[in-house]
């Protein structure tokens, strides 16, 4: 329907009772659990550890990946918005799913972004680590990258955190192709690395925590309710058979070893 008879339509109809007006959930988990989940995460990594010494020279070694497939491809990954985060799954699918026909898709992507993403907040707040650009601000990102998110924390990753979440969702609602799901849902974390956006512990840890979110959603009644629906959109994506001209160019990036 036409934005303007959406209009027309709610002009003519009578007001419904403020009650049976209420905003569509926008997550599946509440606060309280969210929280939880991000009191899992361990400490951010101590400065001058093995550990941040290790991150740091294996951040160095993927400067050898700029302007490469492979940093193209963690470009594509950077978008984590549902509707257009969707097509990074197109590939792993054989097929394409669009945000147009399968809303319920998309609203279950939403609710997750906001549940794994808060966690991974959440967690940030602790304590801060400067992310790779931030500790060296001459180093190039594969994506145009604002003052204020140089300066902002890296530990824990929140888009590996999204991105493995999102992989398990799609795994969980197509099990043909979980495998390839999950992994793409890894690779948006390994992009993270490769678009010097994070070290190799932040996105560990992020994608343990996505995970992790992930199954307390999947548990959920509401989550449950929403899958019947986004596995019938998936089926008739899958029916329509529309494939991505993409998926050359991903196969060609995924193929190139991490330095």
């Amino acid at each position: 329907m036409k934005r303007a008879a959406l209009i027309l339509a709610a002009a003519c109809a009578f007001a419904a009772p403020a009650t049976a007006r209420q905003a569509a959930p926008v997550s599946y988990l509440d606060h309280t659990a969210i929280q939880a989940l991000a009191d899992t995460v361990p400490p951010t990594p101590v400065e001058g550890s093995a550990a941040v010494q290790a991150d740091v020279i294996a951040s160095d070694r993927l400067r050898t990946l700029e302007n490469t497939d492979r940093w193209m491809l963690a470009t594509r990954h950077a978008e984590l918005r549902p509707a257009l985060a969707l097509a990074h799954f197109d590939c792993a699918l054989g097929f394409r799913i669009t945000a147009e026909d399968s809303p319920r898709l998309v609203s279950i992507l939403e609710k997750v972004l906001h549940d794994a993403n808060e966690a991974a907040e959440l967690a940030k707040a602790r304590a801060f680590r400067p992310r790779p650009v931030g500790a060296d601000p001459e180093r190039p990102a594969c994506q145009v990258v604002s003052a204020p998110a140089r300066a902002s924390p890296s530990y824990p990753s929140g888009s590996a955190t999204v991105g493995s979440a999102y992989g398990e969702v799609i795994a969980a609602l197509d099990p043909e192709h979980a495998a390839e799901a999950t992994r793409i849902g890894h690779e948006i974390g390994v992009s993270r690395m490769v678009c010097a956006m994070h070290y190799p512990s932040d996105v560990a840890e992020g994608e343990r925590l996505g995970k992790a979110a992930f199954q307390q959603i999947a548990a959920t009644e509401a989550f449950q309710a929403d899958a019947v629906v986004a596995r019938e959109e998936i089926a008739h994506a899958r029916a329509a058979g529309l494939t991505s001209p993409a998926c050359a160019a991903e196969r060609a990036a995924l193929a190139v070893p991490l330095p």
